[in-house]
C-alpha cells in the first residue's frame, strides 16, 4: 500500500471510530432502514476513496447525508474527501456541519483541529484540540495532545517550549506512540538537542518502521554529535529506501556542501 493510501485508510478509521456513536439525528426522513442504508454508502464511500474512486464516493457521501442528515460520520468523510480533492472552503463546511450536530463530540474536534492545523489555521486548531483535551470523556486526549505540540511546532511563530509540554503529554500516556515520537525528534533537531533527537528517533524506530523524515531527523543529529558510521548508514538507508524523497534531496545538498 502506498503511503499516502495508508494515511487515508487511517484517517478514515479515525473518522469512523470517532463518531460513530454520536447519536443520528433524522430530519428528514424516518425508519431504521434509512439510517441502516446512510452507514452502509459511508462504509462503501470509504473503500472508494481508498481506491482512488472519488467521483463514485461522493455519490455515495450525497446519498447517505440525503438518507440521513443527522449521521456525522458522513459529514466527516466528505469533509476528508473535499480536503483530498483540494476544495477546503467545503471540507470545513462539513466539519462545521458534524460539530452543529454532535458539538460535544472530543473526536470530532481533534480531527477538525488537525485540518485547521494543515490551513495554518493554527489558533482556530489549538481552540478545537483544547475543546477536545478538556473533555472528561474523551478516551484518547493523547492524540489532542500530540496533534496540538505538532501544530505549535509547525505554526509560523513556532511555541517549541508548549510543544514540547504537550507532546510529553501524550508519550506519557501512551510512550511508543509514533506519531509523537516522531515529532519529538524533528523539535529536537529544531531546538539543537541531538542527543534528544538521537534518542526519540531510536525510539520511534523500535516501534516502527522508518520513513524518510525519520532518517532524516536521526542522520541529522548523528552528523551534529560527529559519529560518521551511524551517519553513513542511516545515509545509505535513505538513498536506499526512499531515493525520490525530498529528504534524499537535502541529503545529496548536504553531501555537496
Amino acid at each position: 500500500m502506498k503511503p499516502g493510501n495508508l494515511i487515508i485508510t487511517i484517517l478514515l478509521a479515525m473518522f469512523l471510530t470517532a463518531c460513530g456513536g454520536s447519536k443520528a439525528i433524522k430530519k428528514d426522513t424516518e425508519g431504521t432502514n434509512y439510517k441502516e442504508a446512510a452507514k452502509i454508502n459511508v462504509q462503501l464511500a470509504s473503500g472508494y476513496i481508498q481506491r482512488g474512486q472519488l467521483e463514485i464516493a461522493k455519490e455515495k457521501l450525497d446519498k447517505a447525508i440525503e438518507q440521513n442528515p443527522g449521521y456525522v460520520p458522513a459529514y466527516t468523510t466528505m469533509a476528508l474527501l473535499m480536503d483530498i480533492l483540494g476544495e477546503q472552503d467545503d471540507a470545513e463546511s462539513y466539519y462545521l456541519e458534524a460539530l452543529d450536530i454532535d458539538p460535544r463530540n472530543p473526536a470530532l474536534r481533534n480531527n477538525y483541529g488537525t485540518f485547521l492545523c494543515k490551513q495554518n489555521k493554527v489558533d482556530e486548531a489549538v481552540e478545537q484540540f483544547q475543546h477536545a483535551i478538556k473533555n472528561q470523556f474523551y478516551e484518547t486526549p493523547e492524540n489532542a495532545h500530540a496533534n496540538l505540540g505538532y501544530c505549535l511546532m509547525k505554526a509560523e511563530k513556532p511555541d517549541y517550549v508548549l510543544a514540547e509540554k504537550h507532546l510529553r503529554k501524550a508519550l506519557k500516556v501512551r510512550p511508543n506512540m509514533p506519531s509523537a515520537l516522531l515529532a519529538m525528534g524533528e523539535l529536537a533537531i529544531k531546538t539543537k538537542r541531538f542527543l534528544m533527537a538521537r534518542a526519540y528517533m531510536q525510539r520511534y524506530h523500535s516501534v516502527s518502521s522508518p520513513s524518510a523524515e525519520s532518517l532524516w531527523y536521526q542522520l541529522q543529529a548523528e552528523r551534529a554529535l560527529d559519529d560518521q558510521k551511524n551517519f553513513l548508514r542511516l545515509s545509505r538507508e535513505l538513498l536506499k529506501q526512499f531515493p525520490d524523497s525530498p529528504q534524499a534531496d537535502l541529503l545529496m545538498d548536504l553531501s555537496n556542501k
